[in-house]
């Protein structure tokens, strides 16, 4: 059973036991929550698509860990014109490990 759910503005296939790093979440390490935006339930040959959420149906998920994302350099240049920017920039992310999907 596997199902697609939605995030951050992104959207992850997720089964029982997996980790998932999505977009940062506030809440605490250890806790629990419930996402209720699931788009589509696979359990089999049976699928079920929302339009576009399923009603009922949710993931619960305990928050793993926060962390932060490789660094990312950005370099803005304009060649003759003695212009160079540099920035960098660290996303911060929340993992997940699904514990269970449930239909509603």
């Amino acid at each position: 059973m596997y199902a697609i759910i939605e995030t951050g503005g992104k959207q992850y296939r997720v089964a029982e036991g997996d980790l998932v790093t999505v977009e940062k979440l506030d809440a605490d390490q250890g806790s629990t929550l419930d996402i209720p935006r699931v788009l589509m339930l696979a359990d089999g040959d049976s699928v079920q698509v929302g339009k576009p959420y399923l009603d009922g149906a949710k993931v619960t998920a305990e928050v793993a860990a926060h962390g932060k994302h490789d660094k990312v350099r950005i370099v803005k240049f304009k060649r003759r014109k003695h212009h160079l920017k540099r920035q960098g920039h660290r996303q911060l992310f929340t993992q997940l490990k699904i514990t269970s999907i449930s239909n509603g």
